[in-house]
């Protein structure tokens, strides 16, 4: 019997993380310019792509005055001049591939992207939130959000690729909008002990999900594997456990030692850590100590988010104890959609890392690695990691193993048919709102 919510028993609400009920954990209509005064960062932001391939990125930086960041006032504003200063960032540090990187950022762009990373609680590195999160607008502002109607505000090399990359990143976070929206039902019904709401918001859950894993798909329409592997993941490295930087970067004018940083990472989303938390599914050893690390990569609120429904009431636990058939169902439906999610990541990660590092391995072997083979260019540190440091593999797959040790039994076990997942290929995705019209907190 369902009971009300006890002043000790808290109402759980995403009221205060700045998740968007329409957008979720994606910035709603990010800021395309920066006041006047910043017009130096962005002149060399929006032509980060040109001033590598030309190699004058770094000189152009080298020129640039040191700014005051006490102008920015806003947190769109702080967004945009984090995101500006990370692609100027990266495109400094690999203009020149993995044998040429630099040893210091230099004081004109390290102050400002401390003193802006420090206020938004960001690291100084191209993070998710920068590059999916905060680096989008539509084309046409009354068109519906979809990949056709949509672009970046900065890029880096790799063409349609790199916009495709990131584009479909977006998609993802926008279908799992239903299912962060739920995540309060989840934890209020179990407070009061409501099993009819937490199996519909389960449902909702498990239905997003799979939307998750549908516009994931997207990723083989709009990005070419041997462009992602051989131009645009250097891109997105970083310097922590990155052979071509073993010391880090000294950020001059912060400190004089080098600091160590990881680079882009699917684990640096705020979303799948969430579902982890709800459904009660641990990661230890080297797997969780790397995904505790990432929430160091997100906004603050988000991270303060995840940690918040960690300390929620056991969802699985109040599954077990009620005993319910639909309610274990739903639950174990969950569970299932995650791990066909993760099962599919992994798939993709085979066809745009692992089969185009093998054909990179065996260019090198046969002495021919011509530029005119795409996958030649790719860093070869990068072999067997992802570009957050990870063993990219092994990981991803130990992460799904530990999803799978939350099910609970169930008398009907077609249920678990989807559990590993479809293999990679070629779908059409329409996103659960695709004529979402750009709005603001």
């Amino acid at each position: 019997m369902a009971t009300t919510i006890t002043d000790s028993q808290k109402h759980f609400s995403l009221d205060p993380y700045h998740v968007s009920d329409v957008f979720g954990f994606i910035l709603p209509a990010p800021l395309t310019e920066l006041p006047p005064y910043y017009q130096p960062w962005m002149d060399i932001a929006q032509h980060v792509t040109e001033l590598i391939y030309s190699h004058t990125l770094r000189s152009h930086i080298l020129k640039m005055p040191l700014l005051n960041t006490r102008f920015l006032e806003s947190h769109r504003e702080l967004r945009l001049a984090h995101l500006a200063l990370s692609v100027m960032t990266m495109g400094y540090v690999w203009q020149e591939g993995e044998n040429d990187t630099v040893k210091i950022l230099p004081r004109n762009l390290a102050v400002p992207y401390w003193k802006v990373s420090q206020r938004l609680g960001l690291p100084p590195i191209l993070t998710h939130a920068d590059a999916v999160l905060a680096n989008w607008k539509k084309r046409d502002p009354h068109g519906p959000f979809d990949i056709e109607n949509l672009e970046l505000l900065v890029t880096l090399p790799g063409g349609d690729s790199v916009r495709g990359f990131f584009m479909v990143t977006l998609l993802v976070e926008l279908a799992a909008v239903p299912a962060i929206k739920s995540i309060p039902l989840v934890i209020n019904g179990v407070q009061c002990g409501d099993a009819e709401t937490v199996t519909s918001a389960l449902e909702e859950i498990s239905q997003a999900m799979e939307g998750m894993t549908d516009a994931l798909k997207l990723m083989h329409a709009y990005v070419k594997p041997d462009v992602f592997y051989g131009i645009i993941r250097i891109y997105l490295s970083g310097w922590k456990d990155n052979s071509s930087m073993p010391a880090g970067l000294v950020y001059e004018g912060i400190q004089a030692e080098p600091m160590e940083y990881s680079g882009g990472s699917a684990a640096q989303s705020s979303l799948l850590h969430c579902f982890d938390e709800l459904l009660g599914v641990k990661h230890e050893d080297n797997c969780g100590a790397f995904l505790t690390r990432m929430r160091n990569y997100m906004p603050s609120s988000h991270k303060h988010l995840i940690q918040d429904i960690s300390l929620q009431p056991s969802l699985r636990g109040f599954v077990q104890q009620e005993a319910s058939e639909l309610l274990t169902a739903a639950f174990q439906l969950c569970v299932t959609k995650l791990m066909a999610l993760r099962s599919y990541h992994i798939n993709v990660v085979s066809c745009f890392i692992t089969v185009p590092a093998a054909r990179a391995r065996q260019l090198r072997r046969q002495g021919n690695s011509s530029q005119e083979e795409t996958v030649s260019r790719a860093p070869t540190a990068l072999e067997e990691t992802g570009t957050g440091g990870s063993g990219i593999m092994s990981f991803l797959k130990t992460v799904r193993d530990r999803t799978r040790d939350v099910s609970l039994p169930l008398d009907n076990r077609d249920m678990q048919k989807s559990t590993n997942g479809a293999q990679p290929q070629n779908t059409q995705y329409t996103t659960h709102q695709t004529h979402l019209q750009t709005n603001t907190f």
